[in-house]
């Protein structure tokens, strides 16, 4: 059973494109007035359908919080649901990411979510609502390269057990979505970004991680292109956002649905050599 949409928001982050935009459509479509966060005007306009409501975001900025705050609470409908899709990219060695990266990157996978979720606690109480936290598979597996993106995501699952549990007397629910491959722009950014930290590595570096640099795009290009589809990956969050008792976790795509439980069974060395063996197929040929 679903729950009914008649007169109710929803709040989606990083709609601009990708999972996020076609998320917000998918629920407008099912009859929610979604409030689309986009950090751009132009973005906006692209992302604009009926049910709808571009609203401008960056989680990271108090003021573009604050006034999304101000929207929902100004509005007479009350607040089902918050998805905390934003995200960027990080695929580089641990050794080769500096600091300054790894901030950024926990500032908008991790940082920017728990501040949306604070600021709209009290809307989403008093609407019985909940919050929709779009992890990834990567939340509950790590192979070399990606330990600054997964750091992030395993850190937002833990952040999610604690607040389900924290929420549940509150009456509202605390869902995870694990997507796999899916096809979106974001793939194609964290490419372009591999791409730059090859050309800037020093000798000693290449020799250390040039073969697993250059093994990464191919990777994610071939990752992304087995991936199920934006608008696939949306009807799965809907899925989250509109069960009437929705699961603790829903996984995306074949390759989350088969690699996530491997991950729980599996001893830790037998699980780093079915990844290797994964990763192996991109590395350059001597």
């Amino acid at each position: 059973m679903t729950v009914s949409s008649k007169n109710q928001l929803v709040v989606v982050t990083g709609a601009s494109t990708g999972m996020g935009a076609a998320t917000a459509r998918e629920l407008a479509r099912q009859g929610f007035h979604v409030l689309a966060g986009v950090r751009r005007d132009s973005d906006g306009e692209a992302v604009r359908f009926d049910g709808v409501e571009p609203v401008i975001l960056d989680i990271t900025r108090p003021d573009h919080i604050a006034a999304l705050v101000a929207r929902v609470d100004d509005d007479e409908r009350p607040l089902h649901a918050l998805v905390n899709n934003a995200g960027i990219p990080g695929a580089s060695p641990v050794e080769l990411t500096p600091l300054d990266q790894w901030r950024q990157l926990f500032e908008v996978n991790l940082f920017g979510h728990v501040a949306v979720t604070q600021a709209l606690l009290p809307a989403l109480r008093r609407g019985k609502g909940r919050v929709v936290n779009v992890s990834s598979m990567n939340g509950k597996i790590s192979m070399a390269g990606y330990g600054p993106y997964a750091g992030t995501k395993f850190a937002l699952e833990a952040v999610s057990d604690a607040l389900r549990q924290e929420l549940a007397p509150q009456g509202v629910r605390v869902v995870v979505v694990e997507p796999g491959g899916v096809q979106t722009e974001l793939a194609a950014r964290g490419t372009s970004a591999v791409h730059t930290a090859v050309g800037e590595l020093t000798p000693a570096q290449e020799g250390l991680y040039g073969p697993l640099l250059k093994a990464l795009p191919s990777h994610i290009a071939a990752f992304t292109k087995s991936g199920v589809t934006s608008a696939h990956a949306a009807e799965r969050i809907a899925k989250a956002v509109t069960d009437r008792k929705p699961r603790i976790r829903y996984t995306i795509g074949r390759d989350a649905g088969m690699l996530i439980p491997l991950a729980r069974f599996l001893p830790d060395r037998v699980l780093d050599r079915v990844l290797g063996a994964i990763l192996r197929p991109h590395f350059p040929r001597p």
